[in-house]
């Protein structure tokens, strides 16, 4: 790679620099060096050289992050969940904007949004004499059926990138816990207790600022097991599902294959509490 200051043309190699950078550099920041140490050994003849120096090693360690992370098992994965998240907002969006539009020139029509019908509103519409409404409606349900679709291929893909965490919660509910994480290999480095409210981040802002009371669970909610508990079990059945997901995201990380034995030893731990609720 060839650079030009003012002394004229100079090469570097950005790749032995960049690991040089990275084996003198500890977590805590400190001064590299000064580039009038370098001049002083003949290295650059300038400031103007030393910055761009910089800038190539800096750009060349820059682009190497990007393709180790684009690299990792999981990346196919966070896009289909963050896709799938999109489309729930555009749908949700549409959905309520034709139903105020159909009931503003609908007089006789509930004025009242009902979501869990709204689907079923949505076909009645896409019946409508409205060319503009029957056009739209159609585009919804469209939308709808590629999003039931994406939701089948991100649970079969979280099966193969998260065996365990998928065995343990389903692939759609473990795919949605990893992307809200951030990720595999920083969902496997975090506490039970974090992953116990991963979704629910407002409330624990709320909780600290405003003495509220403390959630019990975030998206791990979305799990049957936890949304069909009794009330006063869910708390406990969620810590004790966070804390098996913990595991399970570790050993996705690190083996990233099905461990019979810790699945079968935790929904054992599960069902006894399930029973003791009931």
């Amino acid at each position: 790679m060839n650079w030009y200051g003012e002394s004229g043309s100079y090469s570097i190699d950005t790749s032995e620099a960049a690991e040089r950078v990275r084996k003198n550099t500890d977590n805590a920041p400190k001064k590299l060096c000064d580039w009038t140490e370098l001049k002083d050994a003949g290295l650059v003849s300038s400031r103007a050289e030393y910055i761009a120096s910089v800038r190539a090693v800096a750009s060349s360690m820059a682009e190497e992050g990007i393709a180790a992370s684009l690299s990792e098992k999981d990346t196919d994965l966070l896009q289909m969940v963050r896709m799938l998240d999109e489309l729930d907002e555009v749908i949700n969006l549409l959905t309520e904007r034709l139903t105020e539009w159909h009931q503003s020139t609908t007089p006789d029509s509930s004025r009242k949004y009902n979501k869990a019908a709204s689907k079923k509103f949505i076909q009645t519409i896409a019946k409508s004499k409205n060319p503009s409404m029957k056009h739209v409606a159609r585009e919804i349900l469209s939308l709808t059926n590629l999003r039931t679709q994406l939701m089948k291929d991100v649970s079969r893909k979280a099966d193969e990138v998260i065996p365990n965490m998928s065995a343990l919660v389903g692939g759609l509910v473990a795919a949605r816990l990893m992307s809200r994480a951030g990720g595999l290999s920083i969902i496997s480095r975090m506490a039970a207790s974090s992953i116990q409210v991963l979704g629910a981040e407002s409330a624990l802002f709320s909780h600290i600022r405003a003495g509220t009371p403390s959630p019990k669970h975030g998206l791990i909610f979305q799990h049957r097991r936890v949304h069909n508990a009794p009330r006063d079990v869910r708390g406990k059945l969620a810590r004790i599902l966070a804390s098996k997901l913990a595991i399970a995201a570790r050993l996705d990380a690190f083996r990233g294959e099905l461990d019979e034995a810790f699945l079968a030893d935790a929904n054992e731990k599960i069902d006894k509490l399930m029973e003791v609720s009931k």
